[in-house]
């Protein structure tokens, strides 16, 4: 018997086909948990940009940046505890928020982006000039290092954007 996946996630960074984190994805998908549904862009335009470690973040401020565009899947209540955890959302580095998406096709839909925890988003984005992508796309994913990899593990984002 198939999982329900009653939840959206709309993935605009490294969990898109073919980038660094992909992979938790298609283990999702493996487990049943995920099913990918349809390429989109937001409905409305936010920020995203690139912060330290090549980490992609949408920021929550609608009608700043760009609409951007990133990948609709349809997730189990167990993927969402799984992404949750990947995304860092005790830790305070992204939060999970509702946003419209509209389809490859042009339906609107309800679903969830990890957005750059608010703590920092604001500031991260006025670091970066207020300059945001559409698309977090192969020239980003070159500069992102994995979570592992990371030098001088911080405490914080804001550690490192302070510093």
């Amino acid at each position: 018997m198939a999982k329900a996946k009653p939840n959206l996630i709309f993935a605009y960074g490294t969990l898109k086909r073919g980038f660094p984190n992909h992979g938790l994805m298609e283990d999702l998908k493996t487990k049943d948990d995920a099913v990918f549904i349809d390429t989109s862009h937001t409905k409305d335009p936010h920020p995203l940009v690139v912060g330290p470690h090549g980490v992609p973040y949408l920021i929550n401020l609608p009608g700043s940046g760009h609409r951007v565009k990133g990948e609709i899947y349809a997730v189990s209540d167990d993927a969402v505890v799984r992404l949750d955890e990947f995304e860092g959302v005790k830790n305070g580095y992204y939060e999970r928020i509702p946003v419209v998406v509209v389809r490859h096709g042009g339906e609107r839909v309800k679903a969830e982006a990890y957005f750059g925890h608010r703590s920092f988003g604001e500031i991260l984005w006025k670091t970066k000039g207020q300059v945001g992508l559409i698309e977090y796309g192969e020239n980003e994913a070159k500069e992102h290092v994995r979570r592992e990899d990371r030098p001088g593990r911080r405490n914080s984002i804001l550690d490192i954007l302070i510093h």
